[in-house]
């Protein structure tokens, strides 16, 4: 019996060849494969972040599964993928803990000048006479965009550092613990400092804005977990240079890499590649999810973690 053909996607994803080849045929996407071979594959793999291009759906008519290894698959046309019969999965909850400590540590990393602090001490500006002080995360409130996954679990770490907690999302989640604003702008107003969590697509891009930053205001602290174009990453530098707004702690960028340059003058920023996520722990879960979609779809019984609307 012929084995299932998978298309892995991005060259990222190499490394999971080797462990896709012990149960599957297997062709990459960059090398680049034929029309014939294209014409095979039963399901694909891919990093979500990525578009899926509707062509490549179009050259693949035996296509069943788009199999994201990543816990995002914001770039899947869900209702593309609905239209044609395909399903959709992807890590599920994999990292949402890694992430959430990324974003406390960014908020501390920030909020404690510890980045500062680090290169102030290398270049020899310590002394005696002077010391910065910084801001208590003890009674710094908390407001959380997205509350799924991630946004509770940074939520259960704020709590237990005795910062208030509140959130906003587009739809009210009865039986959490902590007050949902009437609002983004006036989530923003409440919180000294705004941790972005929320999943992106093309409904929600660039909702921070340059309101929502002029309601965070200039002792805010914006930290972005989630995806670069949930911000308006122009507004927000216009802000950090004028300003307008305390400071930014960013994981994610629009576009990425994210350009060294843009930063080189940007005041009050940690900045970290998106690596929030990227544990090697994490990393092995969402492996493991990855095949166990691979090999209930094959089997056709459920998958342990098709995405929320397809399921």
């Amino acid at each position: 019996m012929a084995r299932p053909m998978l298309l892995v996607g991005q060259p990222l994803l190499a490394p999971l060849l080797p462990l896709l080849r012990s149960n599957y045929d297997v062709i990459a996407l960059w090398e680049p494969p034929t029309p014939a071979e294209l014409a095979k594959v039963d399901a694909a793999v891919w990093a979500g972040e990525f578009p899926f291009p509707g062509a490549l759906m179009d050259a693949m008519p035996r296509l069943g599964l788009i199999a994201c290894f990543t816990v995002g698959y914001d770039g899947v046309d869900l209702d593309l993928a609905r239209q044609r019969g395909v399903a959709v999965a992807h890590g599920g909850n994999a990292n949402a803990e890694d992430v959430a400590d990324h974003a406390i540590g960014l908020m501390i990393a920030h909020r404690r000048w510890i980045v500062g602090g680090d290169r102030h001490l290398r270049a020899g500006e310590w002394t005696i006479e002077a010391k910065t002080r910084t801001h208590s995360m003890r009674s710094a409130r908390l407001g959380i965009v997205g509350m799924g996954a991630i946004g509770i679990a940074v939520a259960e770490r704020a709590q237990a550092m005795k910062m208030p907690v509140a959130w906003w999302g587009p739809r009210d989640k009865p039986g959490l613990g902590w007050p949902r604003a009437a609002t983004l702008d006036a989530l923003a107003r409440d919180s000294d400092i705004l941790v972005i969590a929320a999943r992106a697509d093309e409904s929600n891009r660039g909702m921070i804005d340059g309101g929502i930053i002029a309601a965070l205001g200039p002792n805010g602290l914006l930290v972005n977990v989630a995806r670069g174009q949930l911000v308006d990453e122009m507004a927000l530098v216009d802000a950090l240079k004028a300003g307008r707004l305390g400071g930014a702690a960013l994981d994610v960028f629009d576009p990425e890499p994210t350009d060294p340059a843009r930063w080189a003058d940007v005041p009050n920023v940690v900045l970290t590649p998106h690596t929030g996520g990227a544990t090697h722990e994490a990393v092995a879960r969402m492996a493991e999810t990855l095949m166990g979609n691979l090999a209930s779809h094959f089997a056709g019984t459920p998958m342990p973690s098709p995405v929320p609307e397809m399921a």
